[in-house]
């Protein structure tokens, strides 16, 4: 039922200028309005938990240049999780694995992304890739940093 009202209330839809360049990029896998679940335990300022668990709608979209995911709880307001080139340096707070089940990206330590944090989050992109498509990738790991207003954002703690 949720994947119903996911896609009727258009969700993690992918805005019409974003699916335009990804077709300019080369599409390897596009889909949006997808489950996203985001897994907290730990602190930050104005959230504390020892399991929080929530669902997002998105989009996770690979082309032969980025790979790019997309999460939100309201239509038509999602926020980029990632928005990497697969050139791009691979350091950072989050590590991202792409396999047949979809997408996550993990933060194992949340004080690499602000010292006033502690704990750990993650994202899962539920979807499925195909073995040809995994392998079409240049890569199914990744790494990269995000602004503390990630966090914040993704936990819906207001700024």
């Amino acid at each position: 039922m949720a994947g119903f009202l996911k896609r009727l209330l258009r969700i993690g839809k992918l805005p019409a200028e974003t699916r335009t360049q990804a077709e300019a990029e080369g599409i390897i896998h596009l889909t949006d309005c997808i489950g996203v679940w985001a897994r907290f335990t730990g602190q930050i300022p104005g959230r504390r938990s020892v399991g929080l668990t929530r669902g997002y709608g998105g989009a996770l979209v690979l082309t032969n240049q980025r790979v790019l995911a997309t999460v939100g709880a309201v239509p038509g307001q999602s926020g980029r999780a990632v928005d990497l080139p697969w050139t791009a340096h691979q350091s950072g707070a989050v590590r991202g694995m792409l396999s047949e089940d979809g997408l996550v990206l993990d933060i194992a330590d949340l004080s690499r992304v602000d010292p006033q944090f502690s704990g750990t989050l993650s994202l899962t992109f539920k979807t499925e890739l195909t073995a040809d498509q995994l392998t079409r990738l240049p890569s199914r790991t990744f790494a990269f940093d995000v602004p503390p207003s990630f966090v914040y954002r993704i936990l819906g703690v207001p700024r």
